[in-house]
C-alpha cells in the first residue's frame, strides 16, 4: 500500500469522527432543535443507499469511509431524533 493511500485510508477512517463534537453539543445542550431533520435525513439516506458500493469495492479507502462514515452518522442522526421534539416548548404553555 502506498503512503498515499495509508495517509487517505487514515483520512476516511477519521473524517466522520467529526460527528463526534455535534452529538456532544446536542446532549450537553439536551436539544437538536436548531438541527434540521431535512438535511439529517438526507444525508443518512445518501449513506444508506451508498453502503452497498461501499461494502462490495476492493478498495480499502472507499469502504473503510463508507463504514465508518455509515456508523458514526447513524449515531448522530439517532441523537438528534431523540433530543429533536418540537412538542416540547409548546407543552409548557398549554
Amino acid at each position: 500500500m502506498s503512503l498515499l493511500a495509508v495517509i487517505s485510508l487514515i483520512a476516511g477512517i477519521m473524517l466522520p469522527f467529526w460527528n463526534i463534537p455535534l452529538i456532544a453539543r446536542v446532549i450537553k445542550r439536551k436539544s437538536a432543535e436548531d438541527i434540521s431533520l431535512l438535511w439529517g435525513a438526507g444525508v443518512w439516506t445518501s449513506l444508506l443507499l451508498m453502503l452497498p458500493h461501499g461494502l462490495v469495492t476492493d478498495e480499502i479507502v472507499l469502504r473503510s469511509f463508507t463504514i465508518s462514515n455509515f456508523i458514526l452518522f447513524t449515531i448522530t442522526f439517532a441523537i438528534v431524533l431523540i433530543y429533536r421534539n418540537p412538542r416540547r416548548g409548546r407543552e409548557k404553555n398549554d
